[in-house]
């Protein structure tokens, strides 16, 4: 009997590691996947307007959204956000907080299609909301479809009064997209898992938290694309 518990505890044991492997993976295959998302939409012809993203103090990244089979009208997405470092999103992009979508509104707009969803935090107060709870778009935070085209007027009256701006690609299009009515928040247990600490998602974007391998494409492509913060007056100096 004694031996049999013996060789049942080994066994036990020797799967824990493989488990914790398994967990960071999934969250590493996340990052690896909004660092491909985001490589495909800067290079969409009429994309983002390079204006607005020069603005944005966040942005989050949600690959391939899929409509909740047994949530009658609901929908999830896992992605991952990144800000501009700082405490005014001035410096560099940071490491990424791991984010989770959710509402009626996401369902809706998916038609039961997997979509990618791109989403611009234009101010630091939006910036902030998101980082410290949970956030209903369109109440707790301004919220418009974003416009398209590399040199579409961007300076309309709902973009400048927005605090963020949420686009989506399904099938190969892309569009400025509602999701008002949606909820964007922290996935504090995948950035738990991801960082192999209890963190604040303010800590991972103030540079306390080194950008892990598989978040480097994400991060990178946002560099190359948007080095400096054009919202802010300091960094046109």
């Amino acid at each position: 009997m004694k031996k049999a518990l013996s060789s049942l505890m080994a066994l036990t044991l020797a799967a824990l590691p493989l488990a914790n492997l398994t967990a960071d993976t999934k969250e590493q295959e996340r990052l690896k996947a909004c660092g491909m998302v985001m490589q495909d939409i800067v290079n969409i012809p009429d994309g983002i307007p390079q204006e607005l993203i020069d603005k944005a103090e966040c942005v989050v990244v949600f690959p391939s959204v899929l409509k909740g089979a047994f949530v009658v009208g609901g929908a999830f997405g896992r992605g991952a956000m990144a800000c501009r470092s700082g405490s005014n999103y001035t410096g560099p992009w940071s490491a990424p907080v791991l984010m989770a979508l959710e509402g009626a509104s996401v369902g809706f707009q998916l038609g039961g299609q997997a979509t990618d969803f791109i989403i611009l935090v234009m101010n630091p107060r939006g910036a902030g909301a998101i980082l410290k709870n949970k956030v209903k778009l369109g109440a707790d935070a301004s919220v418009a479809a974003g416009p398209k085209g590399r040199t579409a007027a961007a300076g309309t009256d709902v973009t400048l009064r927005a605090e963020m701006l949420t686009y989506s690609r399904s099938r190969g299009l892309f569009a400025g997209v509602s999701l008002e009515g949606s909820t964007l928040r922290p996935d504090g247990g995948a950035n738990e898992e991801l960082y192999q600490k209890k963190i604040d998602p303010e800590q991972i974007v103030r540079s306390t938290a080194n950008t892990p391998e598989a978040a480097k494409l994400m991060v990178d492509v946002l560099t190359k694309l948007s080095p400096r913060n054009l919202s802010d007056p300091e960094s046109l100096r």
